[in-house]
């Protein structure tokens, strides 16, 4: 199905956009850290590596939000229904 985009300013300050942006933006950052993990940093977390997993919650968080802007973008009212 078709659904009218919605134009770009309405895109532009959705707030899934920029909640997904930095979600995912800091999920790589903490992931690249999880994946660089010494065992020194292992020990100290009792051998969980919690930055991998932190950053990949975050990733994923980040790019459901992204995705979810995707699929249902925010339509404004139309005229008719401002009145």
């Amino acid at each position: 199905m078709n659904r009218p985009q919605p134009p770009a300013g309405t895109r532009l300050f959705d707030v899934r956009l920029v909640i997904g942006g930095l979600f995912t933006l800091y999920g790589l950052m903490i992931t690249g850290a999880g994946i660089a993990a010494s065992d020194r940093d292992l020990d100290k977390a009792q051998g969980i590596n919690i930055n991998l997993w932190a950053g990949l919650g975050m990733l994923a968080l980040g790019l459901g939000f992204l995705l979810w802007l995707r699929l249902r973008p925010a339509v404004p009212p139309s005229p008719a229904e401002r009145e």
